[in-house]
């Protein structure tokens, strides 16, 4: 029996353990200084210049960051519909109205069109999603932004180190957010970090996420527990070490993947876009499911599907948009599958990946 190559796979090693027992024998383990020494870190790997505020998952981040950033009860936020649901559920989660937008076909981020299109008087800001790790299209997005004069937010869930000309993802909107869920580039066990593009928004979110204090029982505002502990916080250090080795696998991977896969749509790269490939997601235009099944069954090579049924089909999520079509989301929820492109894949899985997506793509699944 061969194998199973999962499609995705969390590094945990000794040196994150490690790190554990150290803030475990500190007893501090609430939101302390290892918070601290992360937030710092990862503002200057991956941000430089802009402060970053450590919260308890990715969701909490957009949340927060979009409360921080003065959303509120009656704004509309533009956003994909092709995406996970966080996006939208946190804009609604402030008060405010998701209102979904299509997608660009080939980086499946927002199309600036779509955007432009279902822009309105209420309208608070953008927010594309920097989807499997290709950058969205953040110069016309912004010049848009500008044009109207509302903000631009950034959902970097899935793009710790991606950039486009230059700029990294996270210094273009007003706040960004990066999840550190244990499938994405890093993790922290579980966390999401907010990164502002000035200390007044940074503050608004430590406030925020501790209960509206930055001082004990000297409380500001109405707040929430989102505070990430001093446990996941020293992971995430760790893993800032290595991230950088991890992103270049998965860069050599999917250079790989690209030179060798036939009988699919492999993912393209825009000029000036650095792409850290959170998915390798290939477009599989006839029997996407069929597909599916038979580099399970019959090569043992696991796949993800994000996302079968778009945002604005949810039961949770539809009533913002009632009898929307967005026909590039639908297509795309119909054709994607994410192949394996992690760093913990050999030259052989690789070998195997080819091998079995070529053979079911030959067949027609």
């Amino acid at each position: 029996m061969i194998d199973f190559i999962p499609p995705a796979k969390p590094i945990i090693g000794d040196d994150e353990r490690a790190a554990v027992d150290r803030v475990l024998r500190s007893g501090m383990v609430a939101q302390g200084p290892e918070v601290a020494a992360f937030e710092k870190e990862f503002s200057a790997h991956f941000v430089p210049g802009r402060p970053s505020v450590a919260v308890n998952s990715g969701t909490a981040g957009l949340h927060l960051g979009l409360i921080a950033s003065g959303v509120g009860v009656g704004d509309e936020v533009i956003v994909p519909s092709f995406t996970f649901a966080a996006t939208g559920n946190s804009v609604a989660l402030a008060g405010g109205k998701p209102v979904f937008a299509d997608i660009e076909p080939d980086t499946f981020t927002l199309s600036p069109d779509s955007v432009e299109a279902v822009i309105t008087e209420r309208t608070k800001g953008i927010m594309p999603v920097h989807l499997y790790g290709h950058p969205a299209l953040m110069g016309e997005l912004g010049a848009i932004a500008a044009k109207h004069g509302i903000a631009l937010y950034e959902d970097a869930a899935q793009a710790h180190g991606a950039s486009l000309h230059g700029t990294p993802v996270g210094g273009f909107g007003s706040f960004a957010m990066f999840s550190l869920y244990p499938t994405k580039n890093m993790t922290s066990g579980e966390g999401g970090m907010i990164v502002a593009a000035d200390e007044s928004i940074a503050r608004n979110a430590r406030l925020l996420r501790n209960q509206g204090m930055e001082k004990q029982y000297e409380n500001e505002i109405v707040g929430f527990n989102a505070r990430m502990t001093d446990i996941h916080a020293a992971i995430g250090r760790v893993q800032l070490t290595k991230v950088g080795g991890w992103t270049k696998t998965r860069q050599d991977n999917a250079a790989f993947l690209d030179a060798n896969l036939s009988g699919v749509v492999v993912p393209p790269v825009r000029d000036g876009a650095v792409h850290v490939y959170h998915q390798y997601t290939i477009r599989v235009v006839d029997d996407r499911d069929g597909f599916v099944k038979a580099l399970r069954d019959e090569y043992g090579i696991g796949s993800g599907v994000y996302y079968p049924i778009p945002n604005h089909r949810l039961p949770s999520l539809a009533s913002y948009a009632p009898g929307l079509e967005l026909p590039e989301t639908e297509r795309a929820s119909r054709e994607v599958v994410s192949i394996p492109v992690h760093p913990s894949l050999t030259q052989d899985d690789l070998e195997r990946v080819v091998t079995a997506v070529n053979a079911v793509a030959r067949a027609g699944a």
